[in-house]
């Protein structure tokens, strides 16, 4: 589904419920309120592969605004920093090009240079591969049981704990781009693309890469393009969702399909493993990729319907999710 900004992620699934005629749905990766794209969703037993796809690597872009930073770390929240030295017409406003970023960067406040898409650019792999990375204030993460936004809204002061995250690959692909409704003074824009880990937050990733860029910043219309190998471009708006819109599951995660005759599917369903001497192509590979999808297969019919995702082991196949209808 293409989830439009301002709509919940949760309020995002209602057309779901409503088509499919059920409440039992769920989704793969939550988006921010105020961010778009692409929500992976899915109805019945089918949720129980959520993790898998939410494990995948997601596509984002989004506009990273410099020069202020708000509390919520989007375009208009409440101002927290404010860098009046990046503004034409300051003391000491100079461009900063590549050359001038081999040393370490001033802190946001004092007398710095303005920065162009070439000194951007050459800080951008300080943040490729895996890296640490601190939640921002307003998020989902539990503190002491509620959402750190819960707290954050109270006035209450935490600590954000980082975590562990990867980056496979960051490149900007826009400049000079205007939004409306920004609650500080920017002094540039650029338009980012990032493809990343789960559990990666875009609004974190924009405020560091401009502290690396010796400012402040903040980031707005963020909007994700892609999970795994499912596009923003084939997903549907809520209102014009209709069950012809369902995808199988073979075509949201990539593991290997085996077919399965009569006899071998009935001991899958019993939940019992079946020996299996033939090599699965692409099971092997999967080796490695960490999470909970390694050497997974899906399990189908006679007829090629998908009823099971199984656990390849060399010589067996062993149940794991049951996916089919209940004789």
């Amino acid at each position: 589904m293409d989830k439009v900004a301002g709509e919940t992620s949760f309020k995002a699934l209602f057309p779901l419920k409503r088509v499919f005629s059920t409440k039992r749905v769920g989704h793969a990766g939550t988006l921010d309120l105020r961010a778009s794209g692409l929500i992976i969703a899915a109805t019945g037993r089918a949720t129980r592969l959520l993790p898998y796809v939410e494990a995948k690597d997601k596509c984002y872009t989004f506009r990273l605004h410099l020069g202020y930073e708000t509390d919520t770390l989007e375009w208009d929240g409440d101002v927290v920093e404010q860098d009046e030295s990046c503004h034409p017409g300051a003391e000491g406003y100079t461009t900063l090009g590549t050359e001038s970023l081999s040393g370490s960067y001033p802190l946001c406040g004092d007398r710095i240079q303005a920065i162009d898409r070439a000194a951007l650019e050459a800080i951008l792999p300080q943040f490729t591969g895996d890296i640490d990375q601190v939640p921002p204030r307003y998020c989902a993460v539990k503190i002491d049981g509620r959402r750190a936004s819960d707290w954050a809204e109270r006035g209450k002061d935490f600590e954000m704990k980082p975590r562990r995250i990867h980056i496979e690959s960051l490149r900007v692909v826009g400049e000079g781009g205007i939004t409306e409704g920004c609650s500080g003074k920017e002094f540039a824009t650029f338009d980012i693309e990032c493809v990343c880990s789960k559990g990666t937050y875009v609004r974190a990733l924009g405020r560091d890469i401009a502290r690396a860029l010796g400012t402040c910043g903040c980031v707005s219309q963020i909007r994700r393009h892609r999970i795994g190998k499912v596009s923003v471009e084939s997903a549907v708006r809520g209102e014009d969702l209709t069950r012809e819109h369902l995808k199988s599951v073979e075509q949201v995660l990539d593991f290997p399909v085996v077919k399965l005759d009569a006899d071998q599917m009935a001991v899958i369903r019993k939940g019992n493993w079946i020996p299996w001497r033939e090599p699965v192509e692409g099971a092997e590979k999967q080796q490695g990729r960490g999470d909970d999808c390694e050497r997974l297969v899906f399990a189908a019919d006679v007829n090629g319907n998908v009823q099971a995702v199984c656990r390849y082991e060399p010589g067996r196949i062993c149940p794991k999710i049951y996916l089919g209808e209940d004789e």
